[in-house]
């Protein structure tokens, strides 16, 4: 037998003098019983507690690291936590975003208030002041000459009648138009002449409709019973970028011509469904928002009688940033209606580390002041809690919970580990 093992180690030693001088070396240090074989050598039992010890001591160093890396891991992330939490803005309720703009938000609401009141008066009262291209339908009993007369008003806004001559109408409203025939026939014509006068086509009662409609332009007003609302309509309405709001700069009644003008300082705007924010001068818009309309009960101010002039604004919802720990971090188109619950779910939903109860929503006012509100999403999911509108321009920071945090951590650690080792291939 120890001939054949002398044979077999000296056939080995020609074929392998590296692995042969390695188990030599293995068999001095650990005094292992050594079987040769023609193509591999394997150890059986060790003979002494020398390969054991060094054996231990390699896997309780590498046990240490992975502690020491662990903890370093654990303290990261409870650092990464709290200097988030440090160096957030002041945070408030989640309902409060709904209050931010609360004060300017009564004074739009008493302003449309009184729109409301007026040009309802205005319409009993036929208070319509006549423009350039208007026709106008006049009648005077007992005179055949004017009997159901159209006269359309010129450009320098003026008709000429029989027996009355050239009238200038330039501020003048279909009553007191009335009132100037009626004059001027008494004293050339007829005593107490009774003159009926309508407006049969309103071509100088434009309203400019822009923004996120779908044919933003200049709209006639067809009659006196035209609101906001058909205006819209006339242009084809909203698009479904449009955000959930109108803004309305209201005319005085000397203004027709208002409307033109801002559309001619805004040509690139008109032309665009989905205009950049609009940036108007020496205007103070009503704004008008259709949720919280609606949710008060003031439809009606949705129907205000639109007026020659009116310039109706339906801004785009911009855009929204959401980060954090979501599926796809980035930028969202704001649709109608779009909410904070809505905004994470386009951006994937939330990833295992979330704390879904302490959802940021980051909003900059016109000042440059950043507010931060905290809502709950398991809280809005339940009905607990009301969503949240969105506004152009405004983050969502999906932040981390430190205990979620940490045992994704370990987890990523460990997942790591098996993958490294399941990538060295066997031999």
């Amino acid at each position: 037998m120890r001939r054949l093992r002398r044979r077999a180690c000296r056939d080995d030693r020609a074929n392998s003098p590296v692995a042969f001088s390695s188990l030599t070396h293995l068999k001095m240090k650990y005094n292992m019983k050594i079987v040769p074989s023609r193509y591999f050598f394997y150890h059986q039992v060790p003979l002494s507690a020398n390969f054991s010890t060094e054996f231990t001591t390699t896997a309780s160093m590498a046990l240490c690291s992975a502690c020491v890396v662990l903890l370093l891991l654990v303290n990261g992330c409870v650092a990464a936590a709290t200097s988030s939490n440090g160096n957030s803005t002041k945070k408030m309720a989640a309902a409060e975003p709904v209050a931010v703009n609360q004060a300017k938000g009564n004074n739009d609401l008493d302003r449309l208030k009184l729109i409301w009141q007026q040009r309802k008066q205005e319409r009993r009262n036929g208070d319509y002041v006549i423009g350039p291209g208007d026709v106008l339908e006049i009648s005077v009993a007992g005179v055949d000459e004017i009997k159901n007369l159209s006269e359309r008003v010129t450009a320098e806004e003026t008709i000429s009648l029989p027996f009355v001559g050239v009238i200038t109408t330039r501020g003048l409203t279909d009553k007191t138009l009335r009132s100037e025939i009626g004059r001027r026939l008494e004293i050339n014509y007829v005593r107490n002449p009774q003159v009926s006068l309508f407006v049969k086509e309103f071509r100088s009662r434009q309203v400019a409709v822009i923004g996120a409609v779908q044919k933003p332009g200049l709209y006639n007003l067809a009659s006196g019973s035209d609101t906001l609302l058909s205006m819209i309509s006339q242009a084809g309405g909203m698009t479904e970028a449009a955000a959930e709001r109108i803004l309305l700069i209201p005319a005085e009644p000397a203004e027709p011509e208002k409307a033109k003008e801002i559309i001619d300082s805004l040509p690139v705007q008109l032309m665009r469904q989905n205009p950049a924010p609009l940036i108007l001068k020496n205007v103070d818009p009503v704004v008008i928002n259709l949720d919280s309309v609606n949710r008060a009960g003031n439809e009606m101010y949705l129907n205000i009688p639109a007026r020659p002039g009116d310039v109706v604004m339906v801004p785009g919802g911009g855009e929204v940033l959401v980060q954090g720990w979501v599926g796809k971090p980035g930028a969202y188109k704001i649709s109608s209606g779009l909410t904070i619950l809505g905004a994470v779910a386009a951006a994937g939903g939330t990833s295992f580390p979330a704390d879904t109860s302490s959802v940021e929503l980051i909003r900059t006012n016109k000042q440059g002041q950043k507010s931060t509100f905290v809502a709950n999403l398991d809280a809005i999911k339940s009905g607990a809690q009301p969503d949240l509108s969105l506004r152009e321009g405004d983050v969502i920071d999906v932040i981390s919970s430190s205990p979620k945090l940490v045992a994704y951590g370990i987890y990523r650690f460990f997942t790591g580990i098996i993958n490294v080792g399941a990538s060295i291939p066997l031999r």
